[in-house]
């Protein structure tokens, strides 16, 4: 069965898309930390991030990479964040998060942003290409 990830990547899921490529979609987090809370997967379904071949994590960090710079220019954040942890969903992904201190990360507070929102923020970041 695919996973949730790969749904949401085949469009079975709705999601608010930030970027697409081949092989990597990036969307909104429908739970984030901050706003503009983007997280990146690859089409392959891989559990581990470091089961993925090195050509391809590097494909994956260079797509994440111009992901991270539509956030920082749309959202004015000093720094966006990298994270991966993987326990949630079993497809490998990346979390990018716009910060401005270290307190902008907790992950036990979840934002409920109303879908208006949601859209208008991916509209935005999928702009700033």
């Amino acid at each position: 069965m695919s996973t949730l990830f790969t749904r949401i990547f085949e469009g079975e899921i709705p999601s608010y898309e930030v970027a697409r490529s081949e092989e990597f979609y990036a969307f909104l987090d429908i739970n984030p930390v901050q706003p503009a809370h983007t997280l990146v997967i690859p089409r392959q379904e891989t559990d581990y991030i470091f089961d993925l071949g090195d050509d391809q994590l590097g494909r994956m960090m260079a797509f994440a990479k111009k992901v991270a710079s539509q956030i920082q220019s749309v959202t004015g954040c000093r720094k966006v964040a990298i994270l991966v942890l993987g326990l949630e969903v079993n497809h490998a992904h990346i979390h990018l998060i716009p910060i401005n201190s270290e307190g902008d990360i907790d992950l036990k507070k979840k934002l409920q942003l109303p879908s208006e929102e949601m859209e208008r923020i991916a509209s935005a970041l999928r702009a700033a290409k």
